[in-house]
């Protein structure tokens, strides 16, 4: 490899990189908001009917089938604030039945697991405000020493070989124990993660793991058209590579 080519590789790498998380991460910012689509999701994979017949089984928590549909998607709202939110206010989470009763939402079990996941998104976080920082110093970098963006076919073919590693992984081991496998990975060994439906409200009201999948489609789309729209503005604030100042 040139030596001229070295820090043009090294940045192009940086780019790729940091652009990647930044998208992700900007693609959960602008979707948390918006419960995820929840409401969308609530229809499309039918969850009234889910909690319709796994609520009345539920073996801790009564009545939640008694509860409003703009109840549980109020109920779902909370939880994503909380977990927004380093899991403030978790164990407050109440439902309300459509007589006027109200009981407390979670577990001390499904708690815990929630505040794990907010612990998680708190360092996902971290490394995303890092990710940040590269990729400004990347560009101030890049148009210090006059380097143009990498191609758009570059750029394809590096998010089309993330994607192909990612496609084959599931292809290979399903995305239902892919989905189990990273949580016995990442969250701690003696806290449950794994929640029946008659043993837990939180688990029914997410119809777990569709709506996951549905989420994780809707981000993923997100964080698309984020990637798009930030190659499309880097390649104007860029200089023009030579190959393109001398196409006809």
């Amino acid at each position: 490899m040139k030596s001229a080519a070295i820090p043009r590789f090294f940045a192009a790498l940086c780019l790729y990189v940091s652009l990647l998380v930044s998208a992700l991460w900007l693609g959960w910012q602008l979707l948390a908001p918006a419960d995820f689509a929840y409401p969308l999701a609530y229809k499309l994979l039918d969850i009234d009917q889910h909690v319709q017949t796994y609520g009345p089984q539920n073996r801790y928590k009564p009545d939640f089938a008694l509860t409003t549909t703009r109840e549980q998607q109020r109920l779902f709202g909370e939880i994503v604030r909380a977990i927004q939110h380093g899991g403030e206010g978790l164990r407050e989470i109440t439902y309300v039945t459509s007589g006027g009763r109200s009981y407390p939402l979670l577990r001390e079990a499904e708690a815990i697991h929630l505040q794990d996941v907010a612990n998680l998104i708190r360092l996902l976080d971290h490394v995303s405000w890092v990710c940040l920082v590269l990729l400004a110093s990347t560009l101030a970098f890049m148009r210090w020493r006059k380097l143009p963006a990498p191609g758009g076919k570059q750029i394809l073919l590096g998010l089309g070989g993330v994607l192909m590693v990612l496609g084959l992984v599931l292809l290979a081991f399903g995305p239902t124990q892919t989905f189990y496998w990273l949580h016995t990975k990442i969250f701690p060994e003696n806290h449950e993660w794994f929640f029946y439906y008659q043993d837990s409200l939180m688990t029914t009201l997410m119809k777990a793991p569709d709506l996951f999948g549905f989420i994780a489609a809707l981000w993923g789309i997100v964080a698309l058209m984020i990637l798009i729209t930030g190659y499309w503005l880097l390649q104007r604030w860029l200089p023009v590579s030579p190959q393109r100042q001398t196409r006809p």
